[in-house]
């Protein structure tokens, strides 16, 4: 796998370079004393790269066609999107680093893991939070927002969305729904081959949701990576998934990529169920026509993570002053309450409500509501936070040994 990342990486390398075309000259203010307007100034005419997961077509067209177009308008700053997420983010600014050059890419969307092993390698810029006019609205006392896999965020990354893992269903299909690990159990049992996880980003927070569960529920891993308890708790889990693992999609032999395939095999009616890290996805493929109109989504008893999305500027980027600009603006309220709307994205916001105008305020509760995804209030009562990276890193390893190469 690391051979595959390293090849991925470099071709993105490439294609940043490529896209980035011309000659970009570094900011010439001293950001961390400057005024917001100095630094508006210093923005005007630049370009931003900025790399990010573009596995969606709706956040895909909400950066291509509302955020590029509003920087273009008020600042004259052009963005330049690039595919790349995790491990070629931190790969490719470490590569950069090792070579002593400039980053191609001024910011990226993250979280966790990639926050994690980005602080690392002090591969971010800041902290630049507290600097962005914005960032005033943010709910960061939200220990779903103002802490990352369990680690402050600390000005380093600004919150971008909220969201929650649902499983997401066709009610014509199943109609007694799994609530706890034995019940999900006895359905794999009952249902063989119409159920299954993928094995990247989506899997592995749904066998952390698994993980917490067998540990004694919400709170049980939380706070620093404790290998006593990782070697305790995931036993149990390896167990559970070898239990489950013959009555799976492919006979448990082989999972989904990306959480993109286990949709399409939902879609086809292959799966009896796929998941979201986003609880408004539900409504969004069903008004694409992706997911049948009887497709729901709910959070089993057991709970799932809630987690939240970032932004982050590369520690050797040229133009943080752009960024600084572009993420002020992707955290203001007119940006949130678009990509809030289910008809964009569906993204949940980071902002307190209650610090906003009455306008706004007025704006964000008449959102075109939810259909068939589940209400917000209820599933935060369901809602586990994320645990500290490590965890995620060994599950990594360790489901490949325990459950694929066995």
């Amino acid at each position: 796998m690391k051979k595959v990342h390293i090849y991925l990486i470099l071709i993105t390398a490439v294609l940043i370079t490529a896209c980035g075309g011309k000659e970009k000259e570094e900011n010439s203010i001293d950001l961390t004393s400057a005024s917001w307007e100095e630094i508006e100034k210093e923005a005007h005419g630049k370009t931003v790269n900025m790399m990010m997961w573009s596995g969606d077509p709706k956040i895909n067209s909400y950066m291509k066609n509302y955020v590029a177009p509003a920087m273009k308008e008020r600042h004259n700053i052009d963005v330049e999107l690039s595919n790349g997420q995790g491990n070629a983010v931190v790969q490719l600014i470490m590569t950069e680093k090792q070579a002593g050059k400039k980053s191609n890419i001024d910011m990226m969307w993250i979280n966790g893991e990639t926050f994690y092993q980005l602080r690392q390698v002090k591969g971010l810029y800041g902290p630049f939070v507290d600097q962005l006019p914005n960032a005033q609205y943010i709910d960061l006392d939200n220990p779903f927002i103002g802490t990352d896999f369990q680690e402050p965020i600390n000005g380093m990354e600004t919150p971008w969305g909220n969201v929650q893992m649902t499983l997401i269903y066709n009610s014509d299909n199943v109609t007694d729904l799994p609530q706890s690990r034995e019940d999900l159990l006895d359905f794999v049992k009952a249902n063989p081959g119409k159920f299954t996880f993928d094995n990247h980003f989506t899997g592995l927070t749904f066998l952390k949701a698994l993980l917490i569960d067998i540990a004694g529920g919400k709170d049980a891993l939380a706070g620093d990576f404790n290998e006593e308890k990782y070697n305790k708790y995931s036993a149990q889990l390896w167990s559970y998934v070898k239990e489950l693992q013959p009555y799976l999609w492919k006979n448990g032999e082989a999972f989904p990529q990306n959480v993109a395939q286990m949709h399409q095999l939902f879609a086809s009616g292959e799966l009896l169920f796929t998941m979201s890290n986003n609880d408004a996805e539900v409504d969004n493929k069903i008004n694409e026509g992706v997911f049948a109109a009887s497709s729901r989504a709910y959070v089993p008893e057991f709970g799932t993570i809630q987690n939240s999305h970032y932004l982050g500027i590369a520690s050797d980027a040229v133009d943080k002053a752009a960024a600084m600009v572009m993420i002020n603006f992707m955290i203001s309220p007119e940006a949130q309450l678009e990509k809030q709307n289910p008809d964009v994205w569906g993204d949940g916001t980071v902002l307190k409500l209650d610090r906003l105008s009455q306008e706004f305020q007025e704006k964000f509760q008449n959102i075109p509501s939810r259909k068939q995804a589940p209400n917000r209030k209820d599933i935060q009562e369901k809602a586990l936070q994320e645990l500290a990276p490590e965890y995620m890193i060994r599950l990594a390893e360790d489901f490949r040994t325990e459950i694929i190469n066995s």
